[in-house]
């Protein structure tokens, strides 16, 4: 007994410096310009987070119209890195705003309860996908693996609701885009995704031809293509 203790206390004493460097290094990591957003990016904001230290906790600095954009960020003063690796936005009592975790490679999700998730991502990272949306934006072929189209839809830049974009099926698309009958659409963490009116969702995956592949894949492929 007394073996496996002093073995779980020795454990305890390698590993603690090394938890450590870790929070240490996702610190190091944070600093500099962000984008919280809706997971749709519908709505965003910027957030500077900077390595100065406040009574509070760690400096950050919110743009002008975080506050309208996201209501609750106007409880947010400061922000930390508790345990190995959440990032949390807290309030002047140093009380949890949203806490964020790491999902993919600069890119990390946070849940506020009644309201639903939020992204906190490198706002560079963000603004090129942003720009991928905007190069969305026209006419598309959806396509079977043998290059025959079966339908002709638009993507618009036009809100349906807040979180997607108006989608519109031309006359004459075959089954079974005909049956799905999208119409909304939004990126999300790199795949486009469709819905229809009762909720049904296809999503797809950009290909090495630049094009997008619905997924899961099947036999019978079917890929979006530029007009």
């Amino acid at each position: 007994m007394w073996r496996r203790l002093a073995l779980c206390v020795a454990a305890l004493a390698l590993a603690t410096p090394a938890m450590a460097q870790n929070a240490a290094r996702l610190k190091a990591d944070m600093i500099g310009q962000w984008e919280l957003s809706t997971t749709e990016r519908s709505k965003t904001c910027v957030v500077t987070l900077k390595a100065d230290a406040t009574p509070l906790g760690l400096k950050l600095d919110l743009e002008p119209g975080c506050g309208a954009a996201l209501p609750f960020t106007k409880a947010i003063a400061a922000w930390s890195v508790k345990g190995l690796d959440i990032v949390r936005l807290q309030d002047t009592a140093g009380q949890s705003v949203i806490d964020f975790t790491e999902v993919e490679a600069g890119i990390f999700e946070g849940l506020r309860a009644g309201e639903g998730v939020y992204l906190l991502q490198n706002l560079a990272a963000a603004r090129a996908q942003s720009k991928s949306m905007d190069q969305m934006i026209g006419n598309w072929s959806v396509t079977r693996d043998n290059g025959k189209a079966i339908c002709s839809l638009t993507l618009t830049n036009t809100d349906a609701t807040p979180d997607n974009f108006q989608l519109f099926v031309k006359p004459r698309c075959e089954q079974p885009v005909a049956g799905f009958a999208p119409v909304m659409w939004r990126l999300e963490r790199g795949e486009l995704l469709m819905m229809s009116a009762s909720g049904e969702t296809w999503r797809f995956e950009a290909d090495d031809s630049a094009q997008w592949r619905r997924v899961p894949d099947s036999a019978d492929p079917m890929i979006l293509v530029r007009q």
